[in-house]
């Protein structure tokens, strides 16, 4: 097993782009490490990029915030500008794993993996954030909701790496929220998830929205009919039963040892009312 820390981005995409055998990217570390010690991977070429331009930084740009890969979720949380614009992204960091981990595990890493079941990557989608993806070809912005392919893959070609997520500006009386249901009280994967970001105007009548759920399908889904369920609407409760209704009709989980299909679909459709609702307060709206 070779480990390279290359000095820039070009250096590193060439690198994994011309790796015949097994790669893997180090920034955070927190997946990688352990897929090392627990002998689930040996790669041929492990390529450092944490230490590159950008890499550890947060930057607003165009009234939001440019997230680097290698930012930890503590150092996200960390972060008043972010916290403030955009909550529901930053508490959906904030769940992955313990303290220690949150001092290593980054947001890009986590999607990354390609997990149905990420924390983040819900909430990265409802905020329609947008990942920066350095190539062989060079660079170019892809919809977070476009990365995940299926469980454990991505649609990153050999030797792309992602520098950084782009989490937009946003108007006045805007907020979003996540919310997850884990069988145990912290540090598990969830059954079910949802992720929602909502645009009010001034009287409470919501202009836009989207709501994301996780580990109820092979990837992370946008239910573009919940949104749309939701717009034009002070969210009474018919908008919220159709709302929660398409959430449910979008529902295709499996059944295991954590949750049966039933189950998974019935907390997805609780938790994306929940998540509205508490959205909703976050924007300024009255309930």
């Amino acid at each position: 097993m070779r480990y390279v820390k290359p000095e820039n981005l070009k250096d590193a995409s060439a690198l994994i782009g011309g790796e015949e055998g097994i790669s893997r990217i180090l920034a955070g570390g927190t997946d990688v490490l352990v897929q090392l010690k627990a002998e689930m991977v040996e790669p041929d070429l492990i390529v450092d990029v944490k230490h590159l331009d950008g890499m550890r930084e947060i930057v607003a740009e165009d009234g939001g915030y440019r997230i680097g890969a290698a930012v930890s979720g503590a150092e996200l949380g960390e972060h008043t500008g972010v916290k403030a614009l955009w909550p529901g992204v930053v508490e959906a960091m904030e769940l992955i794993g313990s303290t220690q981990v949150q001092g290593r595990a980054t947001m890009v890493g986590n999607l990354c993996n390609g997990s149905p079941a990420a924390d983040s990557v819900p909430a990265m989608v409802a905020a329609d954030a947008v990942a920066r993806i350095h190539g062989l070809a060079g660079e170019r912005d892809i919809p977070v909701l476009d990365i995940p392919t299926g469980p454990g893959r991505t649609s990153l070609a050999k030797g792309d790496i992602i520098t950084s997520v782009f989490l937009p500006a946003r108007p006045d009386h805007a907020s979003d929220a996540y919310l997850r249901f884990i069988p145990r009280t912290e540090m598990d994967i969830a059954v079910a998830s949802a992720g929602v970001s909502l645009e009010l105007d001034a009287d409470g009548t919501c202009r836009a929205a989207r709501v994301a759920l996780g580990a109820v399908a092979p990837t992370v889904v946008l239910v573009e009919a919940a949104g749309a369920a939701l717009v034009g609407t002070k969210l009474d409760d018919a908008a919220i039963a159709a709302m929660v209704q398409a959430a449910e009709a979008t529902c295709n989980p499996i059944s295991d040892k954590r949750g049966t299909v039933e189950y998974r679909t019935k907390t997805a459709g609780v938790l994306a009312k929940r998540a509205t609702l508490i959205a909703y307060a976050r924007a300024g709206g009255q309930k």
